[in-house]
C-alpha cells in the first residue's frame, strides 16, 4: 500500500490506551521493560503508567526507575520524546507483591481502585530452583492479592496476567484454554503462611508431585486463581514461552539476563561448557521479547476494543513455525561465536550434546570438574581467588533444570495469535509485528552475541580484535594439548602392551617349567 494511504489508517491498538491509567507489576524484569518502552514509544496517548516496585539492594523504588530509563533500552523513546517526558509519564507505587497486602499504603490503594484502568501482572520469581515458600508467596499469594485488588477497582477494563507456556507439563500440546491447577491454590498459599521454612522445603517435593520444579508449580497454581476470578473480572491469560533477546526494536539483541539460548551460546562461547545431556534432535519454543510484547498489546486491544471476550488465553508462542533442534543452536552457535569471539575465553570454544548420562557424566569429569580445579589452583598460586570451581557449580545447577526441559517436548496450539494477525490493519501488521516471516536466524543469533557482549558481558566492539587473536591462541592450545593427550595415550597402551606381553611370556615359561618337573 502507498505511504499516502497508510497515513490515513488509523491505529486503533494505540486508540486503546488513549487516556488509560495503566499499572505494571513486575516491570523492572526484562519482559515489563519492554512494555513499558513500547507503550511510552508508540502509544503516546496514555493518561499514566503506574509501575508497583519495591526496595531493593537499599535502592528505593524512584531510584530503580531511574536505573531502569538510564538503560540503553530507553534510548529511542528519549530522544523521540525527551527525559523529562519519561518521567512524567510514569508514577511509582511503593509495594511488593510478595508482602501482605501487597506492601502498598492504604492512600496508594485507595488511588489506584480510582484511577486503574488496565493491569499487567507480571511480576514473580523466574527462577525454577526457588524456595517453595518464596515462589508460592511471590508468584501465587501476589497473583491473589493483586486480583483482589483488581476487584476493588471502580474503572477496570482488563487484568492482564503474565503466565508462562511452560506451566502445564503434563499437556504435551498446550492449548488456548484454562486446566485445572496441580493443587487447590488457596491452601496451598496457608499451608506456607502457617509453615516454617525448613518444614515447607522437607515437604516440597511431596507436594510439587509430578512437576520439575517450584517455578511451573506456583504459575499453575496462579493460573487456577485467574480463572476463578474472570466471572467477576475482565480478565485474560498470556502465556508466552522462552522470552529472549529483542530481534527488531528498539535495540536488536539487547537483554538483561543470560536465560535460554543466550546463555548456552555465552556458556559455549566462553569455553567452560563442554558437554549437555540433551536429545539434540527434539527442540524449545522461544520468542523475541518485543514480539511477546506486541502480542501482549494486540491481545488487550482484542479484549478492550473489539469486545472479544471469548478468547482469554493466549499462548505466546513460535515453535508452531519455526522449530529450532538444540543441535541447530549449538551448530550455529560455534560458527557465530568463531566470527565474534568473546573476551578472555578459558578454552577454545568446543564440546558436543550427549544422549548418554553415562558420556556426559565423564566428559563433566573431565572437562569440567578436573579443569576447574586445576585453574582454580594457578589462580590461587597467583594470589587470586578462584573461581571456576564456583562457575561449574552454578553451570552444574543450570544443567538440573536444562536436562528435564531439553530431554522431554512439548508442542503449543497458538491459534488465536494467528487469528489476531487476520483482524490487524497494514499499520498495526507492521508496528506490532506478531510474526517472524522475515527473520533470518543465523543473523539474529548474531546480533544477540554481539548485543550480549556489550550489555552483559561489558565487552564493547572494540575488543574485537583482540578476542580474535586470543581465540586463536586458545586454538593452538587446544590442538596441542589433544596431540599430547593423543600422543600420552599411544605411549600408555603401548607401554601396557609390552608389560602384558612380558606378563604372558613369563607365565608361560612358569608353567612350562613347572610341568617339565
Amino acid at each position: 500500500m502507498a505511504e499516502s494511504k497508510t497515513e490515513d489508517i488509523p491505529d486503533r491498538i494505540a486508540e486503546t490506551f488513549e487516556g488509560q491509567n495503566i499499572l505494571i507489576t513486575g516491570g523492572t524484569g526484562f519482559l515489563g521493560k519492554v512494555v513499558i518502552e513500547k507503550l511510552l514509544r508508540c502509544v503516546q496517548n496514555t493518561k499514566q503508567i503506574y509501575m508497583l516496585i519495591r526496595t531493593k539492594k537499599e535502592k528505593d523504588p524512584k531510584h530503580r526507575l531511574e536505573e531502569i530509563f538510564n538503560s540503553p533500552l530507553f534510548e529511542k523513546v528519549k530522544r523521540q520524546r525527551g527525559a523529562e517526558v519519561l518521567k512524567k509519564s510514569v508514577t511509582v507505587v511503593s509495594g511488593d507483591v510478595s508482602l501482605p497486602g501487597l506492601g502498598i499504603s492504604s492512600e496508594d490503594r485507595k488511588m489506584l481502585c480510582e484511577k486503574i484502568n488496565i493491569v499487567y501482572h507480571a511480576a514473580a520469581t523466574v527462577r525454577f530452583d526457588e524456595l517453595l515458600k518464596k515462589a508460592v508467596l511471590l508468584n501465587t499469594r501476589g497473583t491473589k492479592q493483586m486480583l483482589e485488588l483488581a476487584k476493588e477497582m471502580k474503572h477496570l477494563k482488563l487484568f492482564a496476567h503474565i503466565s508462562t507456556a511452560y506451566c502445564h507439563l503434563e499437556e504435551k500440546i498446550l492449548r488456548e484454554k484454562p486446566y485445572p491447577p496441580p493443587a487447590d491454590p488457596h491452601k496451598i498459599i496457608k499451608c506456607v503462611e502457617w509453615m516454617d521454612d525448613d518444614v515447607v522445603e522437607a515437604m516440597t517435593d511431596k507436594i510439587l508431585g509430578h512437576l520439575p520444579n517450584t517455578y511451573a508449580f506456583t504459575k499453575a497454581l496462579s493460573e487456577g486463581l485467574v480463572e476463578e476470578a474472570m466471572p467477576h473480572i475482565p480478565a485474560i491469560i498470556l502465556r508466552p514461552s522462552i522470552v529472549i533477546p529483542i530481534w527488531k526494536e528498539p535495540v536488536p539483541g539487547w537483554t538483561d539476563n543470560i536465560n535460554g539460548p543466550t546463555g548456552l551460546l555465552i556458556g559455549a562461547g566462553k569455553g567452560v561448557i563442554r558437554t549437555m545431556y540433551c536429545n539434540d534432535s527434539s527442540y524449545a519454543d522461544y520468542l523475541p521479547v518485543d514480539i511477546a510484547v506486541n502480542a501482549i498489546l494486540a491481545s488487550s486491544w482484542n479484549f478492550i476494543y473489539c469486545k472479544d471476550h471469548e478468547k482469554r488465553v493466549y499462548n505466546l508462542t513460535s515453535s508452531s513455525e519455526f522449530k529450532v533442534s538444540w543441535a541447530e543452536i549449538i551448530a550455529r552457535g560455534r560458527k557465530i561465536t568463531e566470527k565474534v569471539p568473546l573476551n578472555g575465553v578459558v578454552w577454545y570454544p568446543g564440546g558436543s550434546m550427549k544422549k548418554s548420562r553415562l558420556m556426559h557424566n565423564i566428559c563433566v569429569l573431565l572437562f569440567h570438574m578436573i579443569p576447574a580445579y586445576l585453574i582454580d589452583g594457578l589462580i590461587f598460586l597467583a594470589g587470586y581467588k578462584p573461581i571456576m570451581c564456583r562457575v561449574q557449580r552454578r553451570i552444574q545447577k543450570g544443567f538440573e533444570v536444562f536436562e528435564y526441559y531439553a530431554n522431554n517436548q512439548w508442542d503449543f496450539d497458538n491459534s488465536n495469535i494467528f487469528e489476531l494477525r487476520n483482524k490487524l490493519n497494514p499499520v498495526e501488521y507492521k508496528k506490532y509485528q506478531l510474526h517472524g516471516k522475515d527473520m533470518d536466524i543465523d543473523a539474529y543469533f548474531e546480533t544477540c552475541i554481539r548485543a550480549a557482549r556489550i550489555y552483559i558481558l561489558n565487552e564493547p566492539p572494540e575488543t574485537l580484535p583482540a578476542a580474535r587473536r586470543h581465540l586463536r591462541i586458545m586454538y593452538w592450545v587446544d590442538v596441542i594439548t589433544k596431540i599430547l593427550f593423543f600422543v600420552l595415550l599411544i605411549y600408555m597402551v603401548a607401554s601396557w602392551s609390552e608389560s602384558f606381553r612380558a606378563l604372558l611370556i613369563g607365565s608361560w615359561l612358569f608353567v612350562t617349567r613347572t610341568l617339565s618337573h
